[in-house]
């Protein structure tokens, strides 16, 4: 990173700021708790945390031309779940999201905070031009620039960590905002 005022710092603090968020809605967390999903079909808190977890790692690894972690650091073992990296849970049917089995509160964090790594390494050392860079994901198909891909992937990481942080205050548990 050239400076404190570039994209990849700006980036990089937001990344820090949702791991922060991550793991204060789910530090207290108990097993049952990770399945809980409140009425109808909304996703369980386990589902949410790991699927958010999945988009990172995906994007992050799409970006910066990695093997996602889910894969080739054996996660997807951990979980108990097909080492496919296109399975990141955007497209799951409802019925798929609830048979999902939560691994521990430990396994989400770690995981999580494993591709927190990936994208600290990814924008201390990303150019100050590859914010235009296009580029492929081979999972969906489509073409963006790392910049697009970013800004999706912290609205969709924001959004997901307030969906788990109303479910967590639904299954009885306060959460503190740090």
């Amino acid at each position: 990173m050239s400076s404190a005022r570039s994209w990849q710092s700006l980036a990089l603090k937001q990344f820090q700021k949702a791991n922060t968020e991550f793991v204060a809605v789910l530090e207290a967390l108990e097993g049952p708790q990770l399945g809980a999903r409140g009425r109808g079909n909304v996703n369980s808190i386990g589902w949410t945390a790991w699927h958010l977890s999945r988009g990172m790692d995906r994007n992050l690894s799409e970006i910066a031309g990695d093997p996602q972690l889910w894969t080739a650091a054996g996660w997807a073992e951990k979980f108990g779940r097909p080492a496919d990296p296109a399975d990141t849970g955007f497209g799951h049917s409802a019925s798929e999201a609830a048979s999902f089995a939560p691994p521990s509160t430990a396994a989400l964090l770690a995981y999580h905070e494993a591709v927190q790594r990936r994208a600290a390494t990814y924008l201390r050392s990303a150019p100050g031009a590859d914010a235009a860079r296009l580029v492929t994901s081979p999972t969906l198909g489509n073409v963006h620039t790392v910049e697009e891909r970013l800004v999706a992937l912290l609205a969709d990481t924001f959004l997901h960590l307030g969906q788990i942080s109303m479910l967590r205050q639904l299954v009885g548990g306060e959460v503190e905002i740090r």
